[in-house]
Parts: C-alpha cells; structure tokens; sequence
C-alpha cells in the first residue's frame, strides 16, 4: 500500500469511527427499548443530543481547577487516538507501526486517569465514590486484558495489532483453545471498561450504583459534550478490537486495492451489528450486579485469560 492509499485509509477510517460512534450507540438503544416492547428513542439521538450539549457553556465549580477543565479533552483525545489504531476495513494504514496492543491499552487508560483525577478535583462526594470505583475495577480489568495480549503476541510473535490480524486472517494459526478463552476474557473487560451491564448502567443516575455516570457528575455543556462523545468513541473502539481480533474476515489485507475496502466496509458493518445485538440482547436479559460483585466477574476474567496462556504452553510443548 502506498503512502498515499495508506493515508486516505487512515483518513476515512477516522471519519468512520467518528460517525459511526453515535449511531452504534443509538442503535443498542433502540434495539433494548425495542426487545422490552417499547418504541425508544431515534437512532440518530445520540448525535442530536452532543450538538445540544455542544451549543452550550459549561458551567465549572469555583474550586475546579485546570485538571477538571482539561480533561474532557484529554479524555476524548487519547480515546480517539486508540480508535485511530484500531483498523476497520483495512490493514496497513498510516498508522498500522504505532498500532500495538499496549499502546491503545495505554491510551485508553489515560482517558480513565484524565477523568478519574477529574471526578476527585472538585470534591464532591459522588465523584470520589465513582473516581474510587472506576480505578478498582481497572485494577482487576487490566491484568486480563494485559494476559490476553500475551496470549495473541505469542501466537502471533508481535504485539502489534495490524500483524496479529494478518496472521490469524490467514488462518495460519487454525482454531486454537487460547483464542476461545482470550475471547471471554476480552468480552468480559470491555462490558467493564465501557461501564455496561451488568458492571454499570450507562442510563441510570441512582446514587449508590452510579461508576461512571458519578465521575462526570460535575460536567455540563461543551465539557460533558467531549465525554460523552468519548464514551461512545470507547465503545466502537472495544467492538472493534473484539471483531478485528477474534473474527479477522472479510477485511482488505495490507497491500489490497482500494476497491476492496467496500468489501471490508460491509464485513466491519456485519460485524460490529452482531456484536451490538448481541450487546443490547445481554443486557436486556441480565440485571446488574452489585459493586462489590464487579471484582468476582473480573476476576473470572483474569482466570480465563491466565488459562489461556497456559493452554497456550501446553500446545505449543506438544507440538
């Protein structure tokens, strides 16, 4: 792929993400008031209501100082640069050598830190309970996540991820135990990063339940307009890990024409609705837990990621 073509799919991989975000969020709405029976709100109320929040002035705390100010968009920055690297349609863009997996898992933590450190800064009392609650699960989050990317950089040999996706869209590492265990341990940490249930609910401000919703308490306007669109970023950049990883098909390898990103294109599209139906579809069929409960679902994760690096061992001493 040329520097041109790798840069124009760069380009409209950024514009994909930023206009899919919204909708992928309006859809799992819709579709969860629809399996509970009721009509929901429009798909495109996502992007209505950041315009909404856009157009108005935020309103600060008179003890807040430049940590809370800035980090909506340091938040919405880093996020966006993990969904820069995470490819969509197509392999070998721009930025395909800066796309490894401890990269983007390093900017997605400093967009939690940012609002973390953000939910302390005025003092009040629901955004230290959620600040607290957020960097607890993160302790038990990563450590899974952080095991499944050593399963994939060994099957693979690199922890880049553009190179774990040509090698498994090639089918040279054929179905294996360790990608089946790493999955579950991936499905379960992205239901946590994303605050979903049964972790959090992203639609409820009930004081004692609240994680995420409790660290932004404080933010209005503009400032509330970047996390929110953070938020929504987050979520299609974790869908997009999970389907560019563990379901590595129909999309354009490094190298192919630009005619084979529309193939890509619909194959990013039919896997990111499965996911999301699938989303919407556990969510409606299970109820949250409680807080103290997060650990033990976390530490499940852990297992099943630390079991598949041992299965990882195991089939690779008998080979």
């Amino acid at each position: 792929m040329s520097v041109v073509v790798a840069l124009l799919a760069q380009l409209l991989h950024i514009g994909l993400m930023l206009l899919a975000a919204p909708l992928v969020v309006g859809l799992i709405r819709k579709v969860k008031a629809r399996l509970l029976g009721r009509i929901g709100p429009p798909i495109l109320q996502p992007w209505r209501d950041l315009a909404r929040l856009a157009r108005k002035q935020p309103v600060l705390a008179e003890n807040a100082s430049w940590v809370f100010s800035g980090a909506p968009a340091v938040a919405f920055t880093a996020t966006l640069a993990a969904a820069a690297l995470v490819p969509s349609f197509a392999l070998g863009m721009t930025g395909a050598p800066l796309a490894d997996l401890l990269v983007i898992a390093g900017l997605l933590t400093l967009a939690r830190c940012a609002l973390g450190l953000a939910g302390m800064d005025v003092g009040t009392a629901f955004g230290g309970i959620g600040s607290s609650r957020e960097m607890m699960f993160a302790v038990f989050a990563e450590p899974a996540l952080l095991l499944v990317i050593f399963t994939l950089s060994l099957l693979a040999g690199s922890t880049n991820l553009d190179a774990i996706a040509g090698a498994l869209h090639d089918g040279a590492l054929g179905l294996r135990v360790s990608l089946g265990l790493g999955l579950i341990a991936m499905l379960a940490i992205a239901i946590a990063e994303n605050g979903r249930i049964p972790v959090d609910n992203p639609a409820t401000h009930l004081e004692l339940t609240m994680v995420h919703e409790a660290m932004v308490l404080e933010y209005s306007g503009r400032h509330l307009a970047l996390i929110e669109a953070a938020a929504m970023l987050k979520l299609v950049v974790w869908l997009g890990l999970i389907a560019c990883i563990f379901v590595p098909f129909a999309i354009a390898p490094a190298g192919a024409p630009a005619t084979a990103w529309g193939l890509g294109l619909l194959g990013w599209v039919g896997k990111i609705g499965l996911l999301l139906l699938g989303l919407a579809g556990f969510e409606t069929a299970i109820a949250k837990m409680r807080v103290f409960r997060v650990p033990e679902f976390l530490g499940i994760a852990v297992l099943f990621a630390l079991l598949a690096v041992v299965f990882l061992f195991v089939s690779q001493g008998f080979a």
